[in-house]
């Protein structure tokens, strides 16, 4: 791919890009490549565990989407982080830099909204229970479940086009370990004002209107638990929505530090470790923190994790590993 001229300027944009990455510290490289591994692999392991088809309730409906969404997002941007890291290769090319941004964009808006959703979800099921099934029908939970996708698609394509209408840049080192918009942005040698308007307005809207349902949902939810009569059950419900609460607002905090202020461009270390959170950690806590949690999902879990062995063990005609595993169960 050959570089692009700016007639006007005499400047070119080359057909990579170099990610700099955690490259300050030589020191942490390979703490730090530990510690991400097994963050990503334990991310992967939990979220591939949420994408069950034994949990058919609203909750689990919204749970397996948002493990979806993790899932993809946390692959979109951790195993190129660790090359950089490990292997110290931090070329990405213009096209997998757009396309990595694209994804990443998309994928984070709709876990957003869908954080909002389940919030909602949550307020019907213990505010009026008796009309759960019937307010959370399947149409309804397709339907926000659907627009979420689609938010989280257009929302990334508007974004993404803009960028595409940038001709130049002064430079191809981007200093961060993702293709992200601001850093991008900073690098334009093109006026992107529009740019950061649109992106400060786009990303304080989704914000503040999601940040606006779940808090609305979760003061009726904290109203409805004050009038259980049992202690142990107010304990309980108020440990569940401690734990919901504390990823939505370590989720959310980090994308308002990030998008949500004005001249977003100079990527410090403290934005990268606050990126390292919603990018890297929370798709590992979620998990942990909405499911695993639950009983209905353990069971879920010990029912496919059982049918598994079952049919690795059928496969390799070992009949006295399934006889013990059937007595086990």
């Amino acid at each position: 791919m050959e570089d692009h001229v700016n007639a006007g300027k005499n400047e070119t944009v080359e057909a990579t890009f170099i990610l700099i990455g955690f490259s300050d510290y030589p020191d942490l490289q390979v703490p730090l490549f530990l510690l991400f591994l097994t963050i990503y692999g334990v991310a992967l392991l939990g979220n591939f565990g949420m994408i069950s088809p034994c949990l058919h309730t609203p909750m689990y409906f919204f749970l397996s989407h948002m493990s979806f969404v993790d899932l993809c997002y946390s692959t979109i941007i951790v195993p190129k982080m660790l090359v950089i890291i490990l292997m110290e290769d931090q070329i990405i090319s213009f096209l997998g830099c757009i396309v990595q941004f694209y994804l990443f964009c998309t994928c984070v808006v709709t876990e957003v909204i869908l954080l909002a959703v389940m919030a909602y979800d949550r307020f019907v099921a213990i505010c009026n229970p008796l009309l759960y099934k019937i307010v959370m029908s399947q149409k309804l939970c397709i339907q926000l479940v659907c627009g979420s996708y689609i938010c989280g698609t257009v929302s990334s394509l508007i974004h993404t086009c803009l960028v595409l209408k940038i001709s130049s840049y002064r430079s191809n080192i981007i200093n961060h370990f993702f293709c992200d918009l601001p850093p991008l942005l900073s690098l334009s040698c093109s006026d992107v004002s529009i740019n950061e308007l649109l992106l400060f307005i786009v990303a304080s809207f989704n914000e503040i209107s999601t940040i606006i349902i779940i808090l609305i949902s979760y003061i009726f939810i904290l109203i409805t638990i004050l009038r259980i009569r049992s202690s142990e059950g107010r304990r309980k419900a108020f440990s569940t929505c401690a734990s919901h609460l504390t990823a939505i607002v370590v989720f959310h905090g980090t994308i308002l530090f990030i998008y949500c202020r004005p001249g977003t461009g100079n990527i410090s270390d403290s934005d990268k470790v606050a990126t390292v959170f919603y990018t890297v950690v929370i798709p590992m806590l979620n998990p942990l923190i909405y499911s695993l949690r639950n009983k209905d999902v353990k069971d879920a879990l010990r029912k496919v994790i059982g049918s598994e062995m079952v049919f690795h063990c059928s496969k390799l005609g070992r009949g006295r590993g399934i006889e013990k595993l059937y007595q086990y169960r």
